[in-house]
C-alpha cells in the first residue's frame, strides 16, 4: 500500500487540533495523561476538551504529577491562550462523579458536551482537526441518548448528509460503505447513490489529505464470492458494478467488485490505496489483524479533520497504569499530518 500520510514539506504553522478523552471512567484520561507526560514528541497544539479537575484525578491515582495546563473556560478564550501555550484545556465540567472503571449514566452528557465543544471549534477554525478519546455507547443510550458512534454524531453535528469510515495504520486502509448497522440492514443499505456518493468522498479524501493524486481503491462485493455472477445473490450486478462502471468513466481508479476471502492477499497490497468493505465486519477484522492497537479511525466528509483511536474504554484498565497510548498517538499523529497534506 503506497502513499501513507506524509509529513514532507515545511506546513505553514504547528496544527492545532483538538482532544476529546471520552468516557471519563475508561482509559480515555490516562492516555491523554501519557501524551502530556511527553509533549516534545506531539505533533501539534492540543487543545483538551475536558474536566481539568478529572485530568488531575487520574493523574493522582496513577501516581503522576497533575498536567500544566492553561484552562479556558469559554472557547472566546482560547485564541489568546493559544498563542503562548501549546497545551490548552477547555474546561467542560464533569456531571457526577468519576471513579476509574466504573460508568454512570450521568456523565453521558458530559461526554456529549465535550464533542459538542470540540466540533464548534473546528467549526469556527479555532483548530484544524479533532481528535476523540473512546466512548461508551451503551451509557449514553442508557441515558436516553440515541448514539450509534462518532461518525454518526460528528455528521449530524457538522451538518453533513453523508460521511465515510475509514481506517488505516500502516499495513491497510479499509473503508467502511456502511458502518454500525445489524447485518440484516446491510444488504437494504447499499444502493447506486449512496455507494457513489461513498467512493467520491473516499477518492477525495485521498487525494486532498493522503497525498494520492490518483488513488487506487479496491471495492469488495457483498456476497460470497462476490455474488458468483448472481448465483449468491444480485447485488454486485446490479448495484456495485453499474456504480464501479460510471465512476471508472469519470477516470477513478476501481477495481472489483471482488470477493473479500481474497482481496486482501498480502502479495497484492502494492497493488491498491485503499478497500472500500461493504459491511465492518467484513474488512476491519483483517486490518486490525495486522495492526491492533496501531491502527487509526478517521471520519472522512467532514469540513474538518477527525481522528480517533481503534480500541474501546477498557474500563478495567482505567486508573491503573497500563492502557498503551500506542493508538491514540497514532491519531494525533494522522490529524496533523492529513492537516499539512489538506493546506499543501
Amino acid at each position: 500500500m503506497s502513499g501513507r500520510v506524509t509529513d514532507a514539506g515545511t506546513p505553514p504553522a504547528r496544527p492545532r487540533l483538538a482532544l476529546t478523552p471520552g468516557e471519563p471512567a475508561g482509559i480515555g484520561p490516562d492516555l491523554v495523561l501519557a501524551l502530556l507526560a511527553s509533549p516534545a514528541t506531539l505533533p501539534a497544539s492540543l487543545v483538551i476538551v475536558a474536566d481539568p479537575e478529572l485530568l488531575a484525578a487520574r493523574a493522582h491515582e496513577l501516581g503522576l504529577p497533575a498536567p500544566s495546563l492553561a484552562v479556558a473556560d469559554d472557547p472566546a478564550e482560547l485564541p489568546t491562550l493559544l498563542a503562548d501555550h501549546d497545551r490548552v484545556c477547555l474546561r467542560i465540567a464533569l456531571r457526577a462523579p468519576v471513579s476509574a472503571g466504573r460508568t454512570d449514566p450521568r456523565n453521558a452528557a458530559y461526554v456529549l458536551a465535550t464533542l459538542d465543544a470540540a466540533t464548534a471549534l473546528c467549526q469556527t477554525g479555532t483548530v484544524q482537526g479533532l481528535v476523540t478519546g473512546p466512548v461508551h455507547k451503551g451509557v449514553i443510550n442508557a441515558a436516553g441518548v440515541p448514539f450509534t458512534g462518532h461518525t454518526e454524531y460528528l455528521a449530524q453535528r457538522a451538518g453533513v448528509a453523508q460521511v465515510v469510515m475509514m481506517l488505516a495504520n500502516d499495513h491497510l486502509r479499509v473503508a467502511l460503505a456502511t458502518t454500525h448497522l445489524p447485518l440484516a440492514h446491510v444488504a437494504e443499505a447499499i444502493d447506486g447513490p449512496a455507494l457513489t456518493a461513498t467512493l467520491r468522498i473516499l477518492h477525495t479524501a485521498l487525494r486532498t489529505h493522503f497525498d494520492l493524486p490518483a488513488p487506487r481503491i479496491r471495492v469488495l462485493g457483498l456476497n460470497p464470492h462476490a455474488g458468483e455472477d448472481g448465483h449468491l445473490g444480485r447485488e454486485e450486478l446490479d448495484i456495485i458494478a453499474p456504480v464501479l462502471d460510471g465512476l471508472r468513466a469519470e477516470g477513478m481508479a476501481l477495481e472489483g467488485p471482488l470477493a473479500a476471502d481474497t482481496a486482501f492477499a498480502p502479495a497484492d497490497m502494492d497493488r491498491y490505496d485503499c478497500i472500500l468493505a461493504m459491511y465492518h465486519d467484513q474488512g476491519l477484522p483483517v486490518l486490525k489483524h495486522v495492526g491492533f492497537g496501531e491502527t487509526v479511525n478517521i471520519t472522512l466528509g467532514l469540513p474538518f479533520v477527525r481522528t480517533s483511536v481503534d480500541h474501546g474504554t477498557a474500563l478495567e484498565l482505567a486508573g491503573r497504569g497500563s492502557a498503551r497510548d500506542t493508538s491514540l498517538r497514532q491519531a494525533l499523529a494522522t490529524a496533523a499530518a492529513m492537516t499539512r497534506n489538506g493546506r499543501r
